[in-house]
């Protein structure tokens, strides 16, 4: 046994939690712990709702024009990033990035934060802020438009203090940044700035903040123009100091490190599971960043060809840790169109470059096209989406397949499950509402007349969805 493992089980032992025993934020729902798998406990949700009459709709609250990432509730404030195009502050006007926080009750708007744009290739426009924060107590973090790591203060300046860099102006209410690292500047990352750069969730380890750094290839999708950039990083949460990086994909980065980091112990030794741009999966020490073992998520020899840009898929989904297993999708740039992709279950035991012997099953070819969507595992189910469309329902241990349903529209996050209730939002807007099980029972459908680019997530009664341009908060 190595010093750092039976440090491990010994602070377990004594009942104390080592530096990066236990993720402290297992309550920020939306991002559901270290894990990332998107089951709530939330009951008594809605199964249908009207946004035109307002039926079951508890409140609204106007985002821009393009929203991507997960809501995010903790403690009364929901936080979510979007564009510029609402104007909630009107001296701050062009294109920019924006984190907005609004009351989880009424849907006031609270505060924002403002990051104006860089160049087209590393921020395209009207993109806005992808990125979901990190809650922990009263400090969130964060990836910005910029390619910034933000440390913020969840009460802006709403408090009356001043908790860093950013001094409070009068007349609007903003966002006070406790410290922030500039990873182009400082670590030489170049921001890919497409629809999927910028995505990176970033993960609380004890006094550690981890996230992937949005490096990637330049705006043609062909120069590598920062190889030797980590994507990969761990920041002193309190400091915003770097601990440890690691160039993972180095020249062979397909596209962007776009995916994110999750957490899980297994035999007693803490596992940072990481999909890096050039489509392996990482399983890293989250003290130092040192590989444990690696899988090419991507077929050596298949009988089916990927098609669209590439032979190889790159990987946007956030893994899924559960049962000693990690769960993970490959898929490409939706710009790059449909094709063949593959669902993975793989054990997380091995050592090495584990591709030819931790695959526990695999669903792919004609059976599971090409996803950026993050699965969701609860009662030994798995609910996968792909790129295409269809929800899967799967044996968790052995990919036996329940049943699909076809939503008839492009599928970019994963679904929520709830209340006995499978949630899953579409690029046409609707929303579908399942019933959680091994037999397909379709329960409701309606439209928000937008497009839903991110999860749905539930809290107490109240189920939260986001479209593009607006936050929904449905309540029966």
């Amino acid at each position: 046994m190595n010093v750092y493992k039976y440090l491990f089980c010994f602070c377990l032992s004594l009942g104390a939690v080592p530096m990066l025993a236990q993720p402290s934020g297992s309550s920020t729902l939306g991002l559901m712990g270290s894990s990332r798998n998107n089951v709530s406990t939330a009951q008594n949700l809605p199964v249908n709702a009207d946004v035109k009459t307002r039926k079951n709709v508890k409140w609204v609250a106007d985002l821009g024009s393009q929203s991507y990432g997960t809501p995010i509730i903790k403690d009364g404030k929901i936080y979510v990033g979007t564009n510029n195009e609402s104007l909630r502050v009107p001296s701050l006007t062009n294109d920019r990035g924006v984190l907005m926080a609004f009351d989880e009750d009424s849907g006031k708007f609270l505060w924002q934060l403002a990051f104006k744009k860089l160049s087209k290739a590393e921020d395209w426009p009207l993109q806005g802020i992808r990125s979901a924060p990190y809650v922990e107590g009263d400090r969130l973090y964060f990836l910005n438009n910029r390619t910034e790591l933000i440390c913020a203060d969840t009460e802006g300046f709403t408090d009356g203090e001043d908790d860093g860099i950013q001094d409070a102006k009068s007349g609007f209410p903003e966002g006070d940044i406790v410290w922030k690292c500039d990873l182009p500047n400082e670590l030489d990352v170049f921001p890919h700035g497409d629809v999927f750069g910028g995505v990176n969730r970033p993960l609380v380890l004890g006094d550690l903040i981890i996230t992937g750094t949005n490096t990637g290839l330049d705006e043609r999708h062909i120069i590598n123009l920062s190889p030797f950039a980590p994507d990969i990083i761990a920041l002193n949460k309190k400091t915003g100091k770097l601990v440890w990086e690691n160039n993972l994909a180095g020249r062979n980065n397909l596209h962007v490190s776009a995916s994110n980091p999750a957490y899980g112990i297994v035999d007693g030794i803490p596992q940072l599971i990481f999909p890096a741009g050039d489509g392996w999966l990482y399983s890293l020490n989250p003290s130092n960043g040192e590989v444990i073992w690696k899988f090419d998520c991507n077929p050596k020899d298949a009988v089916w060809q990927l098609g669209g840009a590439g032979t190889r898929n790159n990987i946007i989904a956030t893994p899924v840790i559960w049962d000693n297993k990690v769960y993970i999708g490959v898929g490409q740039d939706v710009e790059h169109g449909e094709a063949p992709g593959r669902l993975l279950c793989i054990d997380m035991k091995g050592k090495g470059d584990v591709t030819s012997k931790a695959l526990i099953w695999a669903r792919q070819g004609e059976d599971f096209n090409r996803t950026v969507s993050s699965v969701v595992i609860d009662e030994g189910i798995v609910y996968a989406a792909d790129l295409s469309g269809f929800l899967y329902a799967l044996d968790a241990k052995t990919g036996v397949h329940f049943w699909t349903y076809d939503t008839f529209a492009a599928v970019w996050a994963g679904p929520l499950v709830a209340d006995g209730k499978v949630y899953l939002g579409d690029e046409d807007g609707d929303l579908v509402v399942l019933e959680a099980g091994k037999k397909l029972k379709l329960l409701a459908e309606f439209n928000f007349g937008a497009a839903i680019y991110s999860a749905p997530v539930a809290k107490d009664d109240v189920l939260y969805v986001k479209t593009r341009k607006a936050l929904f908060a449905l309540q029966k």
